[in-house]
């Protein structure tokens, strides 16, 4: 077990950006020293967060680290954790207590993504569309996975950033043409309220495409999961899935462009989570980018906001966690 008092600034770290299909986990000797060690484990082989975590360090054979930062795909804002898209939840003081940590760090996992996105690196993202950003401006971010995250950087006038932490995928859906009402009447039906998530995720694909079958009297087939339909739509050119996949990014586009508005993202915006950056250079030709300017009398503005796809390898979450130690936030 680590020490009962520790200096966080040398002290060892557990960092892990935990989400609804796969919990990422690496190790830092110190602050500002290399991430290392990132193994990946599928959150649903767990039964809790902690058995991955002791799965991990195990593994690792460098006995408990002495402080730890979760980037996690939920809410944070008390002692209690449950995640929106999976079935872990824990205390955050017993957590500490359990491993003994003397610093735990909980932090939404977009979050955690927007602190790092000052040191992404170019070549771990692609443009699309926009000219070039203004510096010390706010930033935007979006991210589709297992559900639809949104962040963003504000700039502190001090030469830093502001981090946000909130639930935007949970917005109310922005359907604009018959297609995209007659799903979000679907997804009301099926879920009560038709938030922008229940489109702009994997489910959200695989659901948004079952509609269209069922609309147009058409059997969905073996559509069974989210590449199922993309794999239909890039391959085969199945119609229904590939409306169901120009939709899924017109809304993205939509819910982005929103963002942009709403921080006055003039330092861009960044998109992230585990699907578009798997639809490659596809993503750059499909509807996102319309519906991102499709603002009416603010189509001028947002069409020079640069929009980037984070292609990183290993995950930024990591690193943005890092900072958040580093911060002490």
């Amino acid at each position: 077990m680590p020490t009962s008092t520790c200096h966080p600034a040398l002290a060892t770290r557990l960092l892990a950006d935990v989400g609804g299909t796969n919990a990422r986990f690496a190790w830092q000797a110190a602050a500002g020293a290399p991430i290392t060690d990132l193994r990946v484990f599928p959150s649903g082989d767990y039964p809790t967060l902690q058995d991955a975590m002791r799965t991990y360090l195990t593994g690792l054979g460098r006995g408990t680290p002495q402080t730890a930062a979760i980037a996690i795909a939920s809410p944070v804002g008390g002692d209690q954790i449950r995640m929106v898209n999976h079935h872990w939840s824990f205390s955050q003081a017993a957590l500490k207590a359990e491993f003994g940590f003397c610093r735990l760090r909980l932090l939404n996992d977009f979050t955690a993504l927007a602190l790092a996105l000052p040191d992404l690196p170019a070549v771990e993202r692609r443009q699309v569309g926009g000219g070039a950003a203004q510096t010390h401006a706010a930033i935007g971010l979006v991210g589709a996975g297992t559900g639809l995250g949104v962040s963003g950087l504000l700039p502190d006038g001090l030469g830093g950033w502001v981090p946000l932490e909130g639930e935007g995928g949970h917005v109310t859906l922005p359907a604009t043409t018959p297609r995209e009402r007659r799903v979000m009447d679907g997804l009301i039906r099926r879920y009560g309220h038709a938030s922008a998530e229940r489109v702009a995720c994997g489910q959200g694909l695989l659901d948004t495409c079952r509609l269209l079958c069922e609309a147009d009297g058409v059997s969905a087939g073996a559509l069974n999961g989210p590449a199922d339909v993309s794999d239909a739509a890039l391959k085969a050119g199945h119609p229904q899935a590939l409306e169901a996949l120009n939709m899924f990014c017109a809304m993205l586009g939509s819910v982005a462009g929103n963002l942009a508005l709403t921080l006055g993202a003039r330092g861009g915006v960044y998109v992230g989570g585990g699907i578009v950056p798997r639809l490659g250079t596809w993503f750059d030709t499909s509807p996102f980018r319309e519906r991102f300017e499709a603002k009416g009398r603010f189509r001028p503005y947002l069409s020079e906001l640069p929009v980037w796809v984070i292609t990183s390898l290993q995950s930024p979450a990591l690193l943005g966690a890092a900072r958040a130690l580093d911060a002490g936030r």
